[in-house]
This record gives C-alpha cells, sequence and structure tokens, in this order.
C-alpha cells in the first residue's frame, strides 16, 4: 500500500467532511437528542456517500460523473426539498422524554434511517464529485484511475478520514449531551436546527431559480 498516497487520502476525506453544513447539523441533534451512536451513523452516511464519488472520481468514470453534473438541477432540486422536510420534521419533534425503547428492530429502523437518510442527503449535492475531482487533480491523485490498487487505496483513504471527523464531531458533543438533557434544552436545539436545515433546503432551491 502506498503511505503517501493513503495519508494524502485521508486528509483529503477528513477535510471535505469537516466543515459544518446541513449533514453536521443533523450529526449534532441527533447525537444530543439519541445518542452518539445515531450521530455517529449519520456521519458515516455522508463518509459512505463521500467515498461513492470519491471512487467516480478515482477510478475515472467520466461517463457517470458526467451523467451527475448534467442532472444537478434535479439533484439539488431533491436535495433542497429533503432538507426542508427535514427541517420541519425537526422543528415540530418532541425531544424524548425517556431513555430509547429496548425494543431492537425500533432502535435498529432509527439508526438505519439515520444511516440511509444522510447518504440520500449527500449523494444529492453534485458539487461533492466536483470537489473531488479539483482536489484529487491538484494533489496529483487524478492518475490513480489507471491503477485500480491505487485507486481503491484512495477512496478507502477518503472514507477512513470522513469518518474519523464524524466520529471526533460525535463524540465531542455527545460529552455535552448531559447539559441538554432538560426537556426544554432539546426542544430548543429540535427547533434550532429545524431553522437551519429549512435554510439550507431553501438556499438549494433559490439557487435553481437563479441558475
Amino acid at each position: 500500500m502506498n503511505a503517501s498516497l493513503f495519508i494524502r487520502s485521508l486528509l483529503i476525506g477528513f477535510s471535505i467532511a469537516a466543515p459544518v453544513g446541513p449533514i453536521g447539523v443533523l450529526c449534532i441533534r441527533r447525537t444530543l437528542a439519541q445518542g452518539q451512536l445515531a450521530g455517529l451513523l449519520s456521519g458515516l452516511g455522508a463518509a459512505t456517500a463521500d467515498a461513492i464519488y470519491g471512487a467516480i472520481a478515482a477510478y475515472g468514470l467520466t461517463l457517470i460523473s458526467a451523467i451527475l453534473i448534467g442532472q444537478a438541477g434535479w439533484f439539488r432540486l431533491i436535495g433542497g426539498l429533503f432538507l426542508i422536510y427535514l427541517g420541519v420534521q425537526t422543528f415540530r419533534a418532541q425531544p424524548a422524554t425517556e431513555a430509547a425503547s429496548s425494543d431492537g428492530k425500533i432502535r435498529a429502523a432509527g439508526l438505519w434511517g439515520a444511516y440511509l437518510s444522510t447518504i440520500l442527503l449527500t449523494l444529492t449535492n453534485p458539487a461533492t464529485i466536483m470537489s473531488f475531482a479539483a482536489v484529487f487533480a491538484g494533489l496529483g491523485l487524478a492518475n490513480s484511475s489507471g491503477d485500480p490498487l491505487a485507486a481503491t487505496v484512495t477512496v478507502l483513504g477518503v472514507f477512513l478520514g470522513s469518518a474519523l471527523w464524524w466520529l471526533l464531531l460525535s463524540g465531542g458533543v455527545s460529552l455535552f449531551r448531559a447539559s441538554f438533557s432538560k426537556t426544554n434544552s432539546l426542544q430548543w436545539v429540535n427547533r434550532g436546527s429545524g431553522i437551519v436545515l429549512i435554510a439550507f433546503g431553501s438556499v438549494a432551491l433559490a439557487s435553481l431559480l437563479r441558475g
């Protein structure tokens, strides 16, 4: 394994995940409301989507990337509407008054929902693949498309770098979870998070009108 390539890919995944956007808001809110595992899985959903887009850039799948970029308007529409939906649901959500249910099926369904919803949100942002393509080219990683092993190392590094950020974020937020344990505090977290998500969704839809 090329250690230098892996480390550079790790840093790329970390740096692309780190800016706090709608996924970051979701991760923070879910960590406070549902615990670190829910927040971490929300982040891992984004890391999975980052790895998918990283794979498209690393393996040189130009046809797929062209289709994704060509349909950017539809992706932005879907992502914007989904963000607004999540924002409304989050704003209206009532804080849990007791510990999470001991019913494994219910808890598993909630965790899978957290994971899958952030995959969808991240995949509906085609700017992500353009970010990866630009960064890969700038760091000389674009040539990995001719080397399957190098491309695989690149994708693995991107995923682990992104996952590391979400682990640190959810772990850090969980340290302060006790401070938000009161119902009123969580209610304000829900409302604030909902407003931010609705704002992100509205900006995405407004960009369609400007475009």
